[in-house]
């Protein structure tokens, strides 16, 4: 049982949409665990057993109570019934308050399924009648991460203050050499996720941010929490 569960589409997704967020996360006390639908393969410079190796480390890196890899088909993911159900099995077992999703809007196919995979698993986590193993569960809260392919910006619910916990993201993104350090044309891409999680940070007068995306209406118990 879990406070929170990250979902990806492949691995290292998560990282760079709210790698520092699930450090901040973990520091004050919370359990997290992430969840990627597929290994991330293949890649012009990865391999299915080095996917995972990468994967592991970053979780250490970040804290993570757990971390799972399905087993649905890297760039062939669609929201399929055994998509739904394997999620759904993972929220029942994991049991989770809050849970996080990819963006819905991407270039990406892998993305936008994995993002309506979520809502769906979501739903059906709190099925009574159902072969799917698990008591039911209905996780509280959804929310989206950004790590899109789309060269957009979007108007956020909330961005979460990154500064403390923008170094634990920085290595975690690190951790996967496969594809920021052995792949050529990614050489520049930490240095650019850093410059964005400053520029979001800006915006809301820290040194460093994450954007989130709420489908449903926020609510807050104190104005003095706010940054």
């Amino acid at each position: 049982m879990v406070d929170v569960v990250c979902v990806g589409a492949h691995p290292d997704d998560v990282e760079i949409g709210m790698g520092a967020t699930i450090a901040g996360m973990v520091r004050q006390g919370l359990t997290v665990a992430i969840v990627d639908l597929t290994d991330g393969e293949p890649t012009p410079a990865g391999s299915h057993e080095m996917r995972l190796v990468e994967a592991a480390e970053a979780a250490r890196i970040l804290g993570v109570a757990e971390r799972a890899t399905l087993t649905l088909p890297n760039r062939s993911l669609f929201d399929t019934v055994e998509a739904r159900s394997l999620l759904a099995e993972a929220f029942r077992r994991l049991r989770p308050r809050i849970v996080f999703g990819p963006y819905p809007t991407d270039a990406h196919p892998d993305h936008v399924s994995a993002s309506t995979i979520v809502r769906a698993a979501r739903f059906w986590a709190k099925f009574t009648k159902t072969e799917m193993a698990g008591e039911p569960h209905y996780p509280a809260r959804l929310y989206h991460y950004m790590a899109i392919h789309l060269r957009t910006v979007h108007e956020p619910s909330f961005v979460v203050d990154a500064t403390e916990d923008l170094h634990d993201k920085i290595a975690a993104l690190s951790a996967y050499r496969s594809q920021f350090v052995s792949n050529p044309a990614n050489e520049d891409f930490i240095e650019r996720i850093d410059t964005l999680a400053r520029s979001w940070g800006d915006l809301i007068g820290t040194g460093a941010g994450e954007p989130f995306f709420a489908e449903e209406t926020l609510g807050i118990r104190s104005v003095g929490s706010l940054v």
